[in-house]
């Protein structure tokens, strides 16, 4: 199976434990991907949510706008793990201050 060339397969996971709430994306979020990694996100009710995107290797303006709206659903719930490129993208975009965001 030649891996060469193709893109890293998206995927978004969530896990609930009480009122936390994981979601675990992996891959390229970009238009095609971005509202699926939101509604992921917001399938199920909780007080707290954690965004791993460590696996995350691209984030384009559609996830940005998807990651903007999420922080607006929790304002103060929100946990954003990013990868080195989503920290990358986010700091190009005047948001790398944001409370939410974790980097490591």
């Amino acid at each position: 199976m030649d891996q060469g060339g193709a893109p890293p397969i998206f995927s978004a996971s969530a896990e609930t434990d009480g009122d936390h709430l994981s979601v675990v994306v992996t891959g390229e979020v970009d238009m095609a991907t971005a509202d699926t990694m939101l509604q992921t996100a917001l399938r199920e009710p909780a007080s707290q949510v954690t965004l791993d995107l460590r696996a995350v290797t691209f984030f384009d303006s559609a996830a940005i706008h998807a990651l903007v709206r999420l922080a607006g659903h929790y304002p103060h719930a929100l946990t954003v793990l990013p990868s080195r490129q989503v920290s990358r993208v986010l700091e190009i975009a005047g948001l790398s201050s944001q409370p939410w965001l974790h980097p490591a």
